[in-house]
């Protein structure tokens, strides 16, 4: 296998609650970029990347329309990223993104997700060092060297790139993001990408204590609960 990264992409909500979490933190995202980039995806290629993932996590058209048109007018909130960083259960190393109009709320928020299940929230750096910041784009093919080849002849700096079951997986630093994308579709056409998203992925990956299993998994449904939370990158594989 290659190196690990997680794939964020949702599985199916089981209850109207869950779809709700889902259907809110992708239409934060989309407010966000739109209101920073302006709401033509076309111009705005982290917005057009935002629509794409929340379409892909089956967000309906209505969600995302209205997360936009509610950038149109320029008024609203103002989120902020917010992240944290601490060690889990069977002391893993856990990175949490958020993005906040309440800071204090949402510190407050984590930190309960930390003590809750015996782990501790860090200072920020605390684990950082311990993953890389990546551009990540996973999509079908095959020809890894002609992939390789049209991302160089762009100018674009790639950290890695693999080739396995029919998937190549292109890494690339996170301010290459727009122009490895760009690269990619002028290349080979509009590419369907499973994942296409700036990720910290760990530098080595330790599998969880079976006497901490649950806690973990418990660990990890009251992040995902939590409203302002975002992202949360782990060190368990």
């Amino acid at each position: 296998m290659g190196r690990a990264y997680q794939n964020r992409k949702e599985s199916m909500a089981k209850t109207s609650d869950q779809k709700a979490r889902v259907y809110s933190k992708h239409a934060r995202v989309i407010y966000v970029t739109a209101k920073q980039g302006g709401i033509d995806p076309a111009g705005n290629l982290a917005l057009r990347s935002a629509i794409d993932r929340a379409k892909r996590d089956q967000v309906p058209a209505h969600v995302i329309d209205k997360a936009i048109d509610k950038a149109k007018g320029g008024a609203g909130e103002d989120f902020a990223v917010a992240r944290y960083e601490g060690f889990g259960p069977g002391g893993c190393m856990v990175i949490v993104d958020c993005l906040t109009d309440n800071p204090n709320r949402t510190i407050g928020d984590v930190r309960v997700c930390f003590t809750k299940t015996k782990s501790k929230l860090g200072t920020p750096g605390s684990v950082s060092h311990s993953f890389d910041h990546s551009a990540i784009f996973l999509f079908a093919g095959d020809d890894e060297e002609a992939v390789l080849e049209a991302l160089m002849l762009a100018d674009v700096e790639v950290e890695d790139i693999e080739c396995e079951d029919g998937k190549i997986t292109v890494f690339t630093p996170p301010t290459e993001f727009a122009k490895a994308r760009t690269a990619l579709n002028e290349a080979f056409g509009e590419i369907e990408f499973e994942v296409e998203e700036i990720q910290f992925v760990p530098k080595e990956t330790a599998p969880i204590p079976a006497d901490d299993e649950a806690m973990f998994e418990k660990f990890l449904d009251m992040l995902n609960d939590v409203e302002d939370v975002q992202k949360v990158y782990h060190n368990v594989g």
